[in-house]
This record gives C-alpha cells, structure tokens and sequence, in this order.
C-alpha cells in the first residue's frame, strides 16, 4: 500500500464521519449564509479539531467565499480541503543532519511511545542512516524491555541500565557509545510522568545538561508521542508537556482506530507544534511522516467534489 493510500485508509474514520455530516449540511442549503457556517463550525468542533480551530477555519471561509463571490454551497468542501491544509502546512521534517544527532522521546504510558521508537528507527535505517536506542526510562522495567524488542525488530543496537538508573547515565552512555562507533541518530526513551511535572522537568533538565555538554554542536529534537484516539485530551497532553520540555514535534499514534483525526488541527493550530510522524496501522512501516496536503485530502474526501 503506498504512501497516500495509507493516509487514506488510516483516516477512514475520520473522513466518513466528517463527510457524512458536512455533505449533510451542505445539501440541505441552496446558499451560503450564516447558519451554513455555524453549523459547519458544531461539525468541525464535534470532529475533535477544538472550537478555537473551528471557529477559525469558518472564519476563513467567510472571508473567501466573500472575496470570491462564491454562492454555491458545494464549493464549500474545496475550500475547506485547501484551508486545512493551509492551516497545518509547514516543515514537519526531521532536524537530523549533525552526525550525531539525537532524538528524545516523551509521553505518558500506553501512548505508543516505545512502538513509535521502535518504527523511527527501522525508518531511519532503511534510509541509509545508521541508528543507536538509549532506554533512558529507567522507572519501568518494562519500558526496558519493550524498547528491547523493537531494537531487535528494527535492527539496531541499544543502551541500557537497570530499572531504577538514572535517566540521565543512560543518555550518557548512550551518547558516549554513539560516539565511539560512529552512529548517526540516537533515539532516547524518557520518562513521561506528568503526575509530577517537577520531577518530570528536573529529570529533562538533566537530560539536556548531559546532551549540551556531550554534544553542544548536535541536531536535536524532542518528539512528543500521543494517541489519537484521546481526541482534545490529546491536546490537553501536549500543553501540559509544552510547558516542561522544549518538543519541537507531534507523533500522533493510532490514527487509523479513531474518528479523531481532527485533533491533528487543533495541536498544529492551537499551540503551534508541527505534526512530525501519524500512526496509521500496526506495522513497523505503518508511521508515516507527516504530509499537510495528503492529510487534508485524507480527511476531506476530494475525490467526490
């Protein structure tokens, strides 16, 4: 299955619930008036794309249907196609061009996070790039060994301590062994405790200590991973993690089992964090990066117009 089908399958739910409504809406008007908008707006904000969003995407809708002179309802789903990818359109590559460069990885438990680690990875290396794990959440041996299992499915080497280590001797040795054999991305694990910021923001405090002093020169990103199915709960994650860690990107697991889809506007939208990688199924090429036009296309059905 190629890249676009992927999108199209894993947003299924998301497409059909959305289309359903909004061709219900549209069908029942013969112009474009207020109450077309307010309407719209309920669907989108039911759809988990957040009410500031969706009072702001029915704002540039006004404002284009005005401009243009649009007075056929049916033009609308065009214009919402091109208006949601607009609103998430931006770089959502990866900064990874230092060799090494170094990636962390944050989120509460059962998000898909190690899974996410693990799907990284084996993308990394099937690009040519050669790939070292660092289990830096050392509070759940589990954790340890979940990240174990998916270094050996992806094929790369990994560092460890025993549970209970400090995070931040992981990372260390992490970076040391990356060093000395040269690799060109390491991938931590960290903890995502956000029952306790403070110790959760002391404990990634350390963490970057550690990484300005062992590689003050790297590329680094901190990868938020959340699952969609959570819908604005998932938003609520990702302000709460803003304020404690630096994230310069969304992985947004599970898409492909929620008509969530939406959420990805509101993250992009509301708190201004790229959307960097989509779960859209359960196999180790089933994360995807992310792609604003093929998304909107994923969720507004254009083929129907």
């Amino acid at each position: 299955m190629g890249f676009f089908s992927k999108i199209k399958s894993g947003l299924a739910k998301t497409r059909n619930a959305l289309k359903e409504n909004i061709n219900s809406v549209i069908n029942s008007f013969t112009k474009i008036d207020e109450e077309l908008f307010e309407e719209l707006e309920e669907i989108l904000v039911l759809s988990d794309i957040g009410c500031a969003t969706a009072e702001e995407i029915c704002n540039i809708l006004r404002e284009k249907v005005k401009k243009e002179g649009i007075k056929d309802p049916n033009v609308i789903k065009k214009l919402m196609n091109t208006v949601i990818s607009e609103m998430i359109d931006g770089d959502a590559s990866l900064k990874i061009s230092t060799k090494p460069s170094i990636i962390l990885v944050i989120g509460v438990n059962g998000v898909g996070k190690t899974t996410s680690i693990g799907k990284i990875a084996a993308r990394l290396k099937n690009e040519g790039k050669s790939v070292m794990l660092g289990a830096a959440d050392t509070f759940r041996a589990a954790a340890i060994d979940q990240l174990a299992v998916w270094a050996e499915r992806a094929g790369v080497p990994m560092v460890k301590g025993v549970e209970g280590t400090d995070p931040a001797s992981v990372v260390f040795d992490t970076i040391a062994s990356a060093k000395a054999k040269g690799t060109d991305v390491i991938i931590c694990d960290t903890a995502g405790r956000l029952h306790n910021k403070k110790n959760l923001m002391d404990e990634l405090a350390k963490i970057y200590r550690i990484i300005d002093r062992e590689l003050p020169n790297a590329d680094k990103e901190t990868l938020l991973v959340l699952d969609a199915t959570t819908g604005q709960n998932a938003v609520n994650q990702a302000r709460e993690f803003k304020n404690v860690a630096p994230i310069s990107g969304i992985v947004l697991t599970k898409l492909d089992g929620t008509a969530r889809g939406g959420v990805v506007l509101a993250i992009k939208n509301e708190l201004q964090i790229p959307v960097k990688f989509i779960g859209v199924g359960e196999g180790i090429d089933d994360l995807q990066p992310f792609d604003a036009g093929e998304f909107a296309n994923g969720i507004i059905d254009m083929e129907e117009q």
